[in-house]
């Protein structure tokens, strides 16, 4: 089984993905995971994605292609896999067509998780972490025993910048005008499996796991 789960920010993508490699037992393959791996091992590729990564700059698009070639044809890879984060344009979509047809494989499904807007907004401006230590804290789902005070360690939460309503509508919009050509690619390839993103984690599983195979 080989697949591509997409999605807005805070659609629980990363979550489903997770979830979906460890039942379908098959390599979960998300961008960071790529990049940290190629340059954790000193690969040529991997040098090149950090001088860009160590700069907080973008890793051009030829780079992070030859990457995910380099990936896709590990061992791991054979019997199936995941991926989570890549391709994000249309562009990289068509890349991707072009790595697949030189490692002689295919895409089975593209997975959509469809959260309306709104919902998004909620979920992640109400999102928290410990200044301290870092742990992830929902003012809906995931309260602290004590208003403001982390549970593991005690360090004061806050709201990370990138979760206020301005700067995620500005990520859902940037995303919206990257992302919608490439959901409309795989739609007309007929892969597209459309689910709803805005129900509980189990049940949007469950129905991934009876809709989209």
């Amino acid at each position: 089984m080989r697949l591509l789960v997409m999605g807005p920010p805070g659609s629980g993508k990363g979550t489903q993905a997770a979830i979906l490699s460890d039942k379908l037992n098959i390599a979960h393959i998300s961008t960071g995971e790529m990049f940290r791996d190629a340059i954790k091992v000193g690969s040529e590729l991997g040098e090149l994605a950090a001088r860009y990564i160590n700069k907080g700059e973008l890793v051009p698009d030829e780079i992070t292609e030859a990457i995910v070639k380099e990936r896709l044809g590990q061992e791991d890879c054979r019997k199936g896999y995941l991926l989570d984060g890549f391709p994000r344009t249309l562009t990289q979509g068509r890349a991707l067509d072009s790595i697949l047809l030189d490692l002689r494989n295919d895409i089975d499904c593209v997975i959509y998780l469809d959260v309306p807007t709104q919902d998004i907004v909620s979920r992640l401006t109400a999102r928290r972490i410990c200044g301290v230590c870092g742990a992830v804290y929902h003012l809906q789902e995931k309260i602290p025993r004590e208003e403001g005070v982390c549970d593991l360690c005690g360090g004061k939460i806050v709201q990370r910048e990138d979760d206020t309503e301005e700067t995620v509508r500005k990520r859902l919009s940037i995303y919206n005008d990257a992302t919608r050509p490439l959901v409309d690619f795989y739609q007309q390839k007929k892969l597209l499996c459309t689910i709803a993103g805005n129900l509980s984690i189990d049940e949007t599983t469950e129905r991934i796991m009876s809709g989209c195979f």
